[in-house]
């Protein structure tokens, strides 16, 4: 992903809410699931990882990526950007091809 990719992911993420929160569970199968579920459907998702997380929110966002097969946007404090191209392509709403 170029950098002009990316920033143009974060300004379309500048309007989204948060939809999923890693708590004390930490990251499970089920979470990642449904994270998938959920990026299949919106194909860009903020996550929130709580005070009592056991892992750190930069660390949360690149293990979710790899386990999902997603791409981190970015990572400010306690907020995840995950960005994975929809699986369905009815889904398909952003594209980044046309970004040079």
């Amino acid at each position: 992903m170029t950098s002009k990719q990316r920033a143009y992911l974060k300004s379309l993420a500048v309007n989204l809410d948060t939809i999923f929160q890693v708590g004390k569970g930490g990251i499970t199968d089920e979470l990642c699931s449904q994270l998938l579920n959920a990026l299949n459907a919106r194909e860009l998702i903020k996550i929130k990882t709580l005070e009592n997380s056991p892992i750190s929110a930069k660390d949360a966002g690149e293990m979710i990526a790899k386990s999902i097969g997603a791409e981190v946007v970015q990572v400010i404090g306690t907020k995840i950007v995950l960005f994975r191209v929809s699986d369905n392509e009815k889904n398909r709403k952003i594209e980044l091809k046309k970004i040079k």
